[in-house]
């Protein structure tokens, strides 16, 4: 699934490509991917003659602000990537994979496609009389992003310190902080020497410390490298991002620590897969 640094790779990318484009028309080739409206018609009708005013990115959800031409409020397109899902940047003539479900088109050469093989991506389109957080309801329930002011040693402290699950599984909660997912948290485990099993009530705020500069590191480099493709994971022009070949330990059960080069292992936390040096994490 597209963490926090795709996300914003594909948030940058769009801000630069898109806005003050008109939407002249939409494609709806698998209905269910279309969360709200529920009439694939009134989701068509309400995009078409507004233009991108402004992408912004929240946890995992990337949200467009329209605009009509005059300038007044048009309302807001809503994407959830979730596991397998792709906004591509294309020209129209290009073929179109077995897998897109939604076309937007924008103008004579270029068209958004919203692609998806596993099908739980969704968008959303909120009307201008509704906000996002009415529509879009799991907005409502997440947690701080990683790099705001509210996010901070003495917060984890705070909402941890009774906590019993495994550090791991706490860092995967978007109502404790938005964005990370199972890339991150295993990085961040590692850059700050914790391991992922650790009940998170028993780090205390020096450790929870270098835990929280260690998110804000490992989502800064990332975001720089343009995200993370292990698998689906694509910017708005198809290419992979580059952050896996130099992942501490994501991904990298048996090989060598880059530190002190002992075999990476893999354990499951309640369903998740965990990567982790036993030699540099206690």
């Amino acid at each position: 699934m597209p963490e926090l640094p795709e996300v914003e790779t594909v948030c940058r990318g769009l801000n630069r490509v898109t806005l003050h484009l008109p939407i002249q028309g939409t494609d709806i080739l698998l209905n269910r991917s279309v969360a709200y409206p529920a009439n694939g018609q009134l989701f068509g009708s309400g995009l078409v003659g507004k233009t991108f005013k402004v992408w912004r990115r929240r946890g995992k959800y990337l949200l467009a602000e329209l605009m009509y031409p005059n300038g007044s409020a048009g309302g807001y397109l809503g994407v959830h990537l979730r596991m397998t899902g792709q906004l591509l940047w294309l020209d129209p003539t290009t073929p179109l994979p077995s897998h897109c479900r939604v076309r937007l088109f924008l103008g004579a050469d270029r068209e958004l496609r919203f692609v998806d093989q596993r099908t739980f991506g969704r968008i959303w389109w909120v009307p201008p009389h509704q906000t996002p957080l009415a529509v879009m309801t799991g907005l409502q329930t997440l947690g701080p992003e990683p790099f705001d002011s509210q996010f901070s040693p003495t917060y984890l402290r705070q909402r941890l310190q009774t906590s019993q699950r495994p550090i791991k599984n706490a860092l995967l909660d978007q109502h404790l902080v938005a964005g990370i997912g199972n890339i991150y948290a295993d990085e961040a485990l590692f850059l700050s020497g914790i391991r992922p099993p650790t009940p998170a009530q028993r780090l205390g705020l020096r450790r929870l410390t270098r835990l929280h500069r260690s998110i804000q590191s490992v989502l800064t480099t990332s975001i720089e490298s343009g995200g993370t493709s292990f698998s689906d994971y694509r910017d708005i022009y198809g290419i992979n991002g580059n952050y896996g070949g130099v992942a501490w330990v994501y991904d990298r059960e048996g090989l060598p620590c880059r530190v002190c080069q002992t075999p990476i292992r893999r354990l499951k936390l309640a369903g998740r897969s965990a990567h982790y040096c036993p030699c540099c994490q206690r």
